[in-house]
């Protein structure tokens, strides 16, 4: 038993010699073209999401949604907070594509480390964006529905005349509190499975290159 034993050692330590020995130099250049490929693919998906949401937008643009938030009081604050949400994505896409440009010209592990973090914290910094305009629009469409819209403003009325106006509003915001919660979650996972796949790669490339510098 022991003889086979010997003879198998001998026989991996003979292939062994055969392997290619990789040098730093080499390991480097590997983690570095996975990761350029890796946010490439991030600042592709970030135009890519930007043009559909934009194309959503204006499909779903009519002069009968305009007029509806004219009467909810609510047109100049829609449109300031549309003009904001895409300046700030094409900010957010300028940032992707410098990421980009950063990890291209990278000639350092640690530049490269640097270059990462700052390709996650941007990216999370993108996806917290997108969550808190969605949220900031959709309480500015439940203001206007239940303050000037009419069938909102029949909810409250009739909840007034039935002596359940506080108990209205403590149900209405926990509801509220619910389905943007739910809506929140969705949006979440679904930035998770988009982005949360190439963000995972980063960092697997981030940690072997810890151990290149140790």
């Amino acid at each position: 038993m022991m003889d086979e034993l010997e003879l198998l050692k001998k026989d991996w330590q003979k292939k062994e010699e055969h392997l290619p020995k990789l040098s730093y130099d080499d390991i480097y250049n590997m983690i570095w073209k996975k990761s350029s490929s890796i946010v490439k693919w991030i600042f592709y998906i970030s135009i890519i999401e930007f043009v559909f949401w934009a194309a959503i937008n204006l499909l779903n643009y009519s002069e009968e949604s305009r007029e509806m938030e004219r009467a909810w009081n609510i047109a100049d604050l829609s449109t300031g907070i549309t003009i904001i949400n895409y300046a700030v994505l094409i900010f957010f896409i300028y940032r992707f594509y410098q990421n980009y440009r950063q990890i291209t010209v990278t000639d350092s592990s640690r530049k490269l480390m640097k270059s990462i973090l700052k390709v996650k914290r941007t990216v999370t910094q993108y996806v917290w964006f997108n969550i808190g305009i969605f949220c900031v629009s959709l309480m500015l469409l439940l203001y206007g529905s239940l303050t000037y819209g009419e069938e909102g403003q029949k909810i409250i009325e009739a909840a007034s005349k039935a002596g359940n106006e506080t108990l209205f509003w403590i149900m209405l915001v926990g509801l509220c509190i619910i389905i943007i919660g739910i809506i929140l979650i969705l949006i979440w996972l679904f930035y998770r499975l988009l982005y949360g796949i190439l963000l995972n790669r980063l960092r697997r490339n981030y940690g072997e290159l810890k151990k290149l510098e140790v």
